[in-house]
């Protein structure tokens, strides 16, 4: 058995904006509430590689790890997996962003497994993965909201 998670969320703001605010991966600490460093090691053309660490967890331990992710502003879709696995067999995600009526839909779709070993399984994973996306998902959309906002308002002065 493999974890997978699909999640989403309609932000009220330009594609444009979405796109490059979700892409900078170097500002990734002010737009996830998770992050304590995002730190860039390699960029080759539209492909990242980059370390991730989350803050402290309740028992004081600092989980990293490094990931790729390439993105492709033709179909505004990135293809990400972890380089470093850390307590996963395996992990990749799949972000698509979609112009709707409403603003953009952002997608993360996360296909993983976890080692034998690992702090949880597949499933206390994915349990996991779903409640904690939600909380960022909500966080990147009333911050990229808030700045579509602040530009409408700046260009109408």
């Amino acid at each position: 058995m493999a974890g997978h998670t699909s999640n989403s969320v309609v932000i009220d703001a330009p594609m444009d904006l979405v796109w490059e605010r979700t892409n900078d991966v170097a500002s990734w600490t002010e737009l996830f509430s998770e992050y304590s460093v995002a730190e860039i090691l390699e960029q080759d053309g539209p492909t990242v590689t980059f370390r991730l660490a989350l803050h402290p967890d309740e028992n004081g331990k600092v989980w990293s790890w490094v990931s790729r992710r390439t993105t492709d502003v033709a179909t505004r879709t990135v293809r990400a997996h972890r380089v470093e696995t850390g307590p996963f067999e395996h992990m990749n995600i799949h972000w698509e962003y979609t112009q709707t009526d409403d603003g953009v839909r952002m997608q993360w779709t996360q296909d993983f497994h976890m080692k034998d070993g690992a702090p949880l399984d597949d499933a206390g994973m994915t349990d996991r993965i779903n409640r904690n996306t939600v909380v960022q998902m909500n966080l990147i959309k009333e911050k990229l909201e808030a700045a579509a906002r602040a530009a409408l308002t700046a260009r109408t002065r």
